[in-house]
């Protein structure tokens, strides 16, 4: 890595967590700047500015998140236990998320549909090969699986989950949240799946 992509990194790792802590409009380019040792120059001609920074900080966090929690739709019940477990490692994309949904896109979707679309199609294939029931649109099996997943998340209505927790409180959120997700989008007697 050169030095110029060691900044980068470094402001975005300092940007998501004062933007996960603070929001976008909260968030301020001096403590980002000297949290990363870069320069709030530097940190412009990089970024052009906070939004600009953000929209980076935001794509690099949801690209994490892929990468730990790829989607296979053969096997949403572990899909969304490693979204459980990304969500536990990266709480700050959540905040992320939820940040700019309320100070950026209050309705409709938060990412593109565009960057939607193979996700999207992805389940449409596993539904026609009888891995997923095929009665709901792709799209909400998609927004469910997440929100589930989501259930003890930094976001959470009701409790909050933080890698600190007991791990048999973590085993049982996970053996809970596979066979929920299991039991609403799996049809019985699918192929790779055990009788219920």
């Amino acid at each position: 890595m050169d030095k110029g992509q060691a900044s980068r990194r470094r402001l975005l790792d300092a940007a998501a967590v004062e933007f996960a802590a603070h929001g976008i409009a909260g968030a301020r380019v001096d403590r980002i700047s000297a949290d990363a040792k870069v320069s709030k120059a530097q940190m412009y001609a990089y970024y052009g500015g906070k939004e600009e920074l953000f929209d980076a900080v935001l794509t690099d966090q949801v690209e994490g998140i892929l990468d730990a929690a790829p989607l296979t739709p053969e096997d949403l019940p572990g899909y969304a236990v490693r979204l459980y477990d990304a969500y536990l490692v990266h709480p700050q994309l959540v905040r992320l998320a939820g940040w700019a949904r309320l100070e950026r896109t209050s309705v409709g979707h938060l990412f593109t549909e565009a960057d939607e679309a193979p996700k999207l199609q992805a389940i449409a294939e596993a539904q026609n090969a009888g891995h997923i029931d095929p009665a709901l649109p792709p799209a909400d099996v998609h927004s469910m699986v997440i929100s589930m997943a989501m259930t003890w998340s930094p976001v959470s209505l009701t409790y909050a989950a933080t890698a600190a927790d007991p791990h048999a409180d973590h085993d049982r959120r996970r053996a809970g949240l596979a066979t929920a997700v299991r039991r609403a989008f799996v049809p019985e007697g699918a192929p790779g799946t055990a009788p219920r």
